[in-house]
C-alpha cells in the first residue's frame, strides 16, 4: 500500500463514525447502520444489542462486510466517492476476552455518550477482525489490501 492509498484509508475511517454492515440473516443478506470505532490493530469494534437481528446473525455466522464510505462532496459524484469495505469475522468480546478494555475504550473514545448503554443487560460489544478490504478511492483507483495494510495505515 502507498501512502496516498493509506492517507485516503486513514481519512475515510476517520470521517464517518458510522458503518453499513452486511450480514447473512437466516441465509438472507441483510444490511444495517452501526457506529463502529477501530483497535490499534485495524480490528473494528460494535456495540449491539441482542434484540438486534444482525447481533443474532453474527452469533449464527461470524463472517460479515463493513462498508464505510467518504461523506458526500460537492462535484463528486457518488460513483466516484472513496470507499473501503471490510471482510472481516465477527466475534463477541465480553468482560472476560483479554481485548474487553482496550475495545471499551476505543469505542467510548469515539461514543462517549454511549456509556449508560454498557449498563443494558442486552448490549454488548462485537470485535470484526479484518479478514481482507477492498479500497475504492474513486474511479479505476479500486485497490485489494490485507489487514496488515489497515494496521499499518492506522499507525
Amino acid at each position: 500500500m502507498n501512502p496516498e492509498q493509506a492517507q485516503t484509508l486513514r481519512s475515510i475511517l476517520s470521517a464517518q463514525q458510522v458503518a453499513a454492515l452486511g450480514t447473512l440473516h437466516e441465509g438472507v443478506p441483510y444490511v444495517s447502520m452501526v457506529p463502529f470505532a477501530l483497535l490499534r490493530d485495524g480490528s473494528a469494534v460494535i456495540h449491539v444489542s441482542a434484540l438486534a437481528a444482525h447481533t443474532r446473525a453474527m452469533l449464527a455466522e461470524p463472517a460479515v462486510s463493513l462498508l464505510v464510505m467518504a461523506p458526500p462532496s460537492a462535484g463528486v459524484l457518488p460513483q466516484a466517492l472513496p470507499r473501503v469495505t471490510i471482510q472481516a469475522l465477527a466475534a463477541p468480546c465480553g468482560p472476560g476476552d483479554p481485548r474487553h478494555a482496550e475495545a471499551r475504550a476505543a469505542y467510548l473514545g469515539r461514543f462517549a455518550d454511549s456509556e449508560p448503554m454498557f449498563s443494558f443487560g442486552d448490549f454488548s460489544l462485537f470485535v470484526l477482525a479484518p479478514q481482507s478490504l477492498r479500497l475504492v478511492a474513486g474511479f479505476a483507483q479500486a485497490h485489494t489490501l490485507a489487514p496488515t495494510d489497515l494496521a499499518a495505515a492506522l499507525r
